[in-house]
């Protein structure tokens, strides 16, 4: 089985846990990027094959929301806060230094595919600022001894 063959299977198994309905379009994109970690055109036109939609309509909701990526992205996710209560409390200086560690800049992924930065607006625990989330994993009051520590568990544990 060739791997767009692969991707199209496997998005048509999870349209039909939504029930082949277009009225899932968000929850059947999320699985989707949930299993492949980004959102492959094969699966968006898969996608909207199997929900009897134009692609348009799919590829519309998938760039519409910031949430989900087009692009390939690499095994961990880090996301930057840099909403105010982040900002105020150096968000800018700990993304100088994931990007100075990662030798990457928000919107990039590293070249072993090992990490992806990324930066948001808000994550809503402005108590706990400046916040940094990797994968699912929230970190508060993060400071450059603690970005280290964070990068060396991914490198030791493999983290996802």
């Amino acid at each position: 089985m060739t791997k767009a063959m692969s991707v199209a299977a496997k998005t048509k198994q999870i349209v039909k846990k939504h029930g082949n309905d277009k009225s899932g379009m968000i929850a059947v994109l999320q699985d989707i990027q949930e299993t492949f970690n980004y959102l492959p055109k094969e699966a968006l036109k898969a996608a909207a094959k199997a929900m009897k939609v134009p692609f348009s309509r799919v590829y519309e909701a998938a760039t519409f929301y910031t949430a989900f990526s087009l692009k390939p992205r690499g095994k961990n996710i880090v996301k930057i806060c840099l909403g105010t209560a982040c900002h105020v409390r150096g968000a800018s200086a700990l993304q100088d230094k994931f990007e100075r560690t990662l030798g990457i800049k928000p919107g990039e992924t590293t070249e072993d595919n090992k990490f992806s930065l990324e930066t948001v607006n808000c994550v809503g625990a402005c108590a706990l600022g400046p916040v940094v989330v990797i994968n699912t994993d929230y970190h508060g009051q993060v400071t450059m001894k603690k970005i280290d520590k964070m990068i060396d568990n991914i490198n030791k544990e493999g983290a996802r």
